[in-house]
C-alpha cells in the first residue's frame, strides 16, 4: 500500500547563510502553498525584526565584531545565530483552517513540531508567555511566546503575514554564547542571558543535519494531524 501524498510540502537544506535561509522562507511565502522549511546555518549572524531601527546599538556592536546583521521581514527584535543553529518555518494559506482567527497567538499549534521533536528525545518543552527580561533580545522580550524547557528559554518565533499567506518561523539554537549576547545587548552577566538554553544543553547532541531532518518531519506530522484544509 502506498502512502497518501502529503498535504504539506517539506524542504530541508543544510549549510545555508542566514540571508539564504530567510530568502528560502520568503519564496515559500510567495508561493502560497502549505509548506515546512528547515535549514541549518553555516555562519554566525545577528538578525533583527522588521520594526527595529537599523541604528540600534546592538547592531553596531555586531558590525564592529565583523558579524553580519540581517533584517528579517518578520517581527521581533534581535537574535544571535551561530553555526549549526536551525531555522524553521511553517507556511499556510490564510484560508487554511489550521491558520485560524487566533494565528497571532497560535504558537503551540503552529510550533507543535518543536515540542514533539523534544518529546521524542524525552525532553519536556512548551510554548509559554515570554519572561520580559530584555526587550532587545527577542527570546527574552515580553512579546509573543517562547519555547521553554527545563525552566529556560530555548527558542522564539515570529510571523510574516500577507493578505493570502502566513509565515510562522523561528530559530532553534544548537549552541549558545551567553557572553556575546550579554555584551551586544548590554545585559548584566550573570543576568538575563542565563535564562536561555540550547539544544546541546537539553541533551540533543546529534549532528545539526540530523536534527533538521527530524524537526522537518515533526513539523509536517503535527500539521497533518490537524487535518487538511
Amino acid at each position: 500500500m502506498t502512502n497518501p501524498p502529503l498535504d504539506v510540502d517539506l524542504s530541508v537544506e543544510h549549510g545555508l547563510g542566514l540571508e539564504e535561509g530567510i530568502a528560502a522562507q520568503e519564496r515559500l511565502l510567495r508561493a502560497g502553498r502549505a509548506a515546512v522549511h528547515v535549514a541549518t546555518l553555516r555562519d554566525a549572524a545577528l538578525s533583527y525584526g522588521v520594526g527595529v531601527d537599523d541604528r540600534a546599538p546592538y547592531l553596531d556592536r555586531a558590525r564592529a565584531d565583523r558579524v553580519p546583521v540581517v533584517r528579517r521581514p518578520s517581527g521581533g527584535s534581535g537574535l544571535v545565530h551561530l553555526p549549526g543553529d536551525l531555522l524553521w518555518a511553517v507556511v499556510l494559506p490564510r484560508t487554511d483552517r489550521r491558520v485560524g482567527r487566533d494565528f497571532l497567538r497560535a504558537y503551540d499549534r503552529l510550533g507543535r513540531g518543536l515540542v514533539d521533536l523534544l518529546a521524542a528525545r524525552r525532553v519536556a518543552a512548551r510554548w509559554i508567555i515570554p519572561p520580559g527580561l530584555s526587550e532587545g533580545y527577542c527570546p527574552l522580550s515580553s512579546r509573543g511566546q517562547v519555547l521553554e524547557s527545563g525552566g529556560r528559554v530555548l527558542a522564539a518565533a515570529a510571523q510574516h503575514a500577507t493578505s493570502s499567506t502566513l509565515l510562522h518561523s523561528g530559530a532553534l539554537p544548537r549552541t549558545l554564547d551567553r557572553g556575546q549576547i550579554a555584551r551586544w545587548f548590554e545585559l548584566p552577566s550573570p543576568g538575563p542571558a542565563d535564562a536561555l538554553t540550547c539544544l546541546t544543553e537539553v541533551g540533543l547532541l546529534d549532528p545539526p543535519e540530523e536534527i533538521a531532518r527530524s524537526l522537518g518531519r515533526h513539523l509536517v506530522t503535527a500539521l497533518e494531524r490537524q487535518g487538511a484544509p
